[in-house]
């Protein structure tokens, strides 16, 4: 079973950044909530491009974990990590 379906043991307030990690402890989230809808825009390790999540409804988690959520065209609110 995949660690990103497992539930969660912490959870963080996200303030999206363009330069600011989400890590803790080193790790990744296991997903982030999404409690105000809106665009969702992330970047995946090292890569330096960003992925965008568009019109991702108030009340979704999504299973992604990602090393930031940018604060470029990312629109959504009351984002939280779950570790």
């Amino acid at each position: 079973m995949s660690e990103y379906l497992l539930s969660s043991d912490k959870a963080v307030a996200i303030t999206p950044s363009d330069t600011t990690n989400l890590q803790l402890n080193d790790r990744p989230p296991r997903a982030v909530y999404v409690g105000g809808a809106g665009n969702v825009n992330v970047q995946f390790g090292n890569l330096g491009t960003s992925v965008l999540f568009s019109g991702v409804p108030a009340g979704t988690v999504l299973p992604i974990g990602p090393t930031r959520v940018m604060s470029t065209s990312t629109t959504a609110t009351a984002m939280v990590a779950l570790y």
